[in-house]
């Protein structure tokens, strides 16, 4: 049965609240030393590394008609689901956008906000316990939504929906690669990958890993870890609420899922109508009961406001509330779910909100995958000459007050202030060495031919003098 826990228990708290993961020093290295052998390297360790790690026999790349070959493998009703998902996506990532735009200031001061997509954008595809058609869709349909006219995959097995699901979503090109090998690919070009803009999509910690390390040199979406969910309710149906637990641990050893409850009834019920489904025959060969003993629990709260604290200091990713005011009262999460109807599994496919959400607590800072993620926004400004004359005193002001008076002295030269001059030093002459002479050649006697011995004392040897 799942752990009841007291609010009380500080120690307990702790432990809940504290996410670092457990394994990325350990992985660190390896991952390092795959990244820089793909950089180095290219196809040629790419390969290898496909070979070794996603058992890669055919060709890197599915060719166009391998692609539309296996969509047309995926079964009708499947296929059927996808162009529905994909059309709530793609209307939500729509919307999202951001607008261009244009403000006068003032007379003669225009300010506008330029809106363009990025060129070339690659989407991760995990591919190990489960297919995920619906991760391709959440990044690859909203990367064509923000105007992206390049749109790559990598997916270490690719199989008939997530290949339905490229056609759907217009994805360009697909490559059978996974891991931290695919992330560099992607991240600095081999001969057959591309270089993208950015990298997007969810991964294992090998892959949050490589992303972390390449985002120095390629965009990223954010620094993914274990899935997570946290149902901040005070009433509701057990079976309900346990089933929105278990549907997160399904996912993996390290997911985690918490209730958090002032009720020590609805604590006790869900908790039982957790281990009924458990030996159901959905959760057979699932990790859900593993993640549940390692990493979820029940909290029992003193008052629904600590129940609320609690859920800000955590910033899941998923939150599933019961009413708009509690979610109201729970800023920080990635997405939010409000009401009993409101399946949090659903908007993993359907609902058209973004599934590509911030872990670990990142959703502090900010929110799911979006539309803005895949373009880049920037200020263009122009000014007349009637705008200079009126912004220009101020801010020359505030640049004399900054102490930059070169600053002040640009926009002043505008205002009919000609910049302050002087007289330049003059240059010193360089200095020319003179050429070193050449030394004299050394010049001795001409040897003196030996005189015949006719049986005199020997005469002393005449010294050389160097300079004769």
């Amino acid at each position: 049965m799942l752990a009841i826990l007291e609010s009380s228990d500080a120690k307990a708290m702790r432990r809940l609240l504290d996410r670092t993961p457990d394994d990325h020093a350990r992985l660190e290295p390896s991952v390092k030393q795959i990244v820089e052998a793909v950089r180095t390297r290219g196809d040629k360790a790419l390969i290898e590394l496909a070979r070794k790690f996603d058992a890669l026999e055919g060709p890197i790349e599915l060719s166009p008609a391998e692609i539309h070959a296996g969509a047309e493998a995926c079964p009708r009703p499947v296929r059927a689901a996808i162009r529905k998902a994909a059309r709530h996506i793609r209307m939500v990532a729509r919307a999202q956008v951001p607008p261009t735009w244009t403000r006068q200031v003032a007379p003669g001061v225009k300010v506008s906000q330029r809106v363009v997509p990025l060129e070339r954008v690659g989407c991760y595809v995990p591919g190990g316990r489960y297919p995920l058609p619906s991760s391709l869709l959440m990044a690859a349909v909203t990367a064509r939504a923000a105007g992206v006219p390049e749109v790559i995959v990598a997916c270490p097995r690719p199989d008939a929906a997530v290949l339905a699901a490229a056609v759907e979503a217009g994805v360009d090109r697909v490559f059978q690669l996974g891991g931290a090998q695919a992330i560099a690919a992607m991240a600095y070009g081999t001969a057959t990958v591309p270089r993208v803009d950015k990298i997007v999509g969810p991964g294992n910690a090998y892959v949050a890993l490589a992303k972390a390390l390449v985002a120095r040199d390629c965009a990223i979406d954010f620094f993914a870890g274990p899935s997570e969910i946290v149902v901040v309710a005070e009433s509701g149906n057990p079976a309900w609420i346990a089933a929105d637990l278990l549907a997160q641990a399904e996912h993996d050893v390290d997911a985690r899922a918490i209730l958090l409850t002032p009720s020590r009834r609805l604590a006790q019920q869900v908790a039982r109508a957790i281990a009924a489904q458990l030996a159901g025959a959905d959760a057979e060969g699932t990790p859900a009961a593993q993640s549940l003993a390692r990493n979820g629990a029940i909290v029992v709260t003193r008052t629904l406001a600590e129940a609320t604290t609690l859920a800000n200091r955590m910033a899941p990713e998923h939150l599933v509330v019961d009413t708009a005011a509690v979610a109201a009262a729970i800023p920080v999460a990635g997405s939010i779910f409000v009401g009993p109807w409101t399946a949090q599994a659903a908007g993993d496919y359907a609902i058209g909100s973004n599934h590509v959400l911030p872990t670990s607590g990142a959703a502090r800072f900010r929110g799911g995958l979006h539309a803005w993620d895949f373009v880049r926004v920037s200020s263009v400004q122009q000014l007349t000459r009637q705008g200079i004359a009126s912004v220009g005193p101020t801010a020359a002001t505030l640049a004399d007050a900054e102490g930059l008076k070169l600053h002040a002295a640009s926009i002043r030269a505008r205002l009919g202030v000609p910049p302050k001059v002087g007289v330049a030093p003059r240059a010193a002459a360089p200095k020319v060495r003179a050429a070193p002479r050449a030394a004299a050649p050394k010049v001795g006697a001409a040897p003196r031919a030996a005189a015949p011995k006719v049986g005199a004392a020997p005469r002393a040897a005449l010294s050389r003098n160097p300079r004769a």
